[in-house]
């Protein structure tokens, strides 16, 4: 091996080490079949836990492309980087685009498909970097073409797969694998995508990327917390499975499965690490405290060690009482109450009043790490995080037209302290201080600064200043709730005869709903410095 090759693979190694090293970036979903929902709709959601990603929400126009055209693909569509996206390759144009909505993670399109992400990890010797790898197809950009050519889930799964096989599969978070949540009025399904190492190149003769796809059986709920649910694949059950067509030819090439063994290939082993410091790892703590949290309130009457191994949780649960998504809102905002694992609840938060001690008005479920190291109080990540850039809940629903189809909840920073904020499928474009965010300028302009606020401010003196914003956000999201059969009504009878014209009611309703939001958090925020500041007397 040359030095020039040489160095790069040391190069290549210490950044395997470093990045390894970062606190890991993270996302839940929670995926609802249409049986296990309490209004037959399918649902998914997401919360990207990440401070930077974009959460600027605009709609990105579908067009018809003359024969030839190329589209572009692109770097950093997140902006975890503090940067605009960066064209890295293109690849053909399809004749013709479907509108969709873009944020970090590009989440549903005109026809009602939604997908959520969460990275799940995978083995260092499928790690991929740039700029020496030679695939280009990062997950967020697999989901802008998704969006842009799906109608269906189905026909969402065959796109990312054949793109990411045919041009390489780029991982975009710590080279980690990938998770998708994919959902139409019919049905949902989780995917799941392994980048193919770094020296594969398109010219090899081999897919860029090995994946999976399972569906969610319609009369339960699968959680997905940054591991890998699937295990054994199916590819004869056409109905319940869809693969690329060699999944399991990299577990064999690297000695991870012998097919000589007489034992069944387990997707989830054979590509995931298994144990040890990899935060990624099956056996991440992080990941077995949100299992545990959710599963446990899914299904009560089951006994659920809080402790157990991630392995030990069926891919998919029917839970005791079908859901609304007001109830996988609760989900998002959990901070674990009630478990081992809730940071409000350590005894260091406790102090003398009296004769007695009591809970510090301090005392916050999402604690600093300086605060954490002043009060010895050990982490455990909850469910909702305040470095989230934001979340939603999709609800996706059978036999309605595409401007109505799906429903899908929006809101902005931490899950906990946010006011989701409904967004019609067919809707034409968002609130103009809903598109606008600079992450290093703050502004009365931007409806993200006022959620990131908010929770900030909540947190300073969290026992009181949560009920304050709770009293603002209960009746505004019960409006919400409330409006939709009417707002539902009105639309379905304008679709009959002029979609355009049900399209610009509900255009005009979601942007209704994000001024009354924006309004009441900027009200919020004032309410707060006034009765949290440090010139008030206690």
């Amino acid at each position: 091996m040359s030095f020039r090759k040489w160095s790069k693979w040391v190069l290549f190694s210490i950044f395997i080490l470093v990045v390894a090293s970062f606190p890991a970036q993270s996302c839940t979903d929670i995926v609802v079949g249409k049986n296990a929902s309490a209004d037959g709709s399918v649902m998914t959601c997401h919360t990207a836990d990440g401070a930077f990603y974009d959460a600027r929400v605009r709609t990105i126009p579908g067009k018809k492309h003359p024969a030839g055209t190329k589209a572009d693909v692109f770097w950093n569509i997140i902006m975890e980087e503090d940067y605009e996206p960066k064209k890295i390759g293109e690849i053909p144009q399809v004749e013709e685009t479907y509108t969709y909505f873009h944020v970090g993670y590009p989440f549903m399109n005109e026809h009602g498909v939604a997908i959520g992400e969460t990275t799940i990890g995978q083995k260092d010797e499928l790690k991929t970097f740039r700029p020496d790898a030679k695939a280009i197809m990062t997950i967020e950009q697999l989901e802008v073409f998704a969006l842009q050519r799906a109608k269906t889930a189905r026909e969402a799964i065959k796109v990312i797969g054949e793109l990411g096989e045919k041009y390489g599969f780029l991982p975009s978070c710590g080279s980690e694998g990938e998770c998708l949540t994919i959902t139409d009025s019919e049905e949902a399904w989780i995917f799941e995508i392994r980048s193919s190492g770094m020296m594969w190149t398109p010219e090899s003769g081999k897919p860029g990327a090995v994946w999976v796809a399972q569906r969610v059986p319609d009369d339960c709920v699968v959680v997905v917390p940054n591991m890998s649910r699937i295990r054994e694949v199916d590819i004869n059950d056409t109905a319940n499975f869809m693969a690329s067509k060699d999944y399991m030819q990299p577990a064999i090439d690297l000695g991870w499965y012998d097919p000589a063994s007489g034992k069944p290939f387990i997707w989830q082993l054979a590509y995931s690490p298994l144990t040890g410091n990899d935060d990624w790892s099956l056996s991440s703590m992080w990941i077995r405290n949100r299992l545990y949290t959710i599963y446990s309130q899914l299904d009560p009457t089951r006994e659920w060690d809080p402790y157990a191994e991630t392995m030990s949780y069926p891919f998919a649960i029917k839970p005791q009482k079908k859901l609304s998504v007001q109830d996988v809102m609760t989900f998002l905002r959990s901070h674990m109450e009630g478990t081992p694992f809730d940071m409000s609840a350590e005894a260091a938060w406790l102090v003398p009043e009296g004769d007695k001690m009591v809970k510090s008005p301090l005392a916050t479920p999402f604690v600093t790490k300086n605060l954490r190291t002043l009060l010895k109080i050990p982490y455990n990540r909850p469910v909702a995080k305040w470095d989230c850039a934001y979340s939603f809940v999709s609800q996706a629903r059978s036999g309605y037209p595409a401007p109505v189809r799906t429903v899908l909840w929006f809101g902005y920073d931490n899950p906990h302290t946010t006011c989701y904020v409904p967004i019609y499928s067919g809707v034409l474009e968002t609130l103009g201080s809903w598109r606008v965010f600079d992450r290093n300028a703050f502004s009365l302009g931007s409806a993200q600064w006022a959620f990131i606020l908010a929770d900030d401010l909540v947190n300073h003196r969290y026992q009181e200043a949560i009920q304050d914003l709770v009293k603002v956000r209960t009746p505004l999201e019960e409006a919400f709730f409330k409006e939709l059969a009417d707002i539902d009504e009105k639309a379905l009878d304008l679709a009959k005869n002029d979609p355009a014209a049900a399209q610009k009611y509900v255009t005009e309703y979601t942007q209704s709903c994000m001024k009354k939001a924006e309004k009441a958090w900027w009200d919020l925020n004032w309410q707060l410095i006034s009765a949290y500041n440090n010139n008030k007397k206690k």
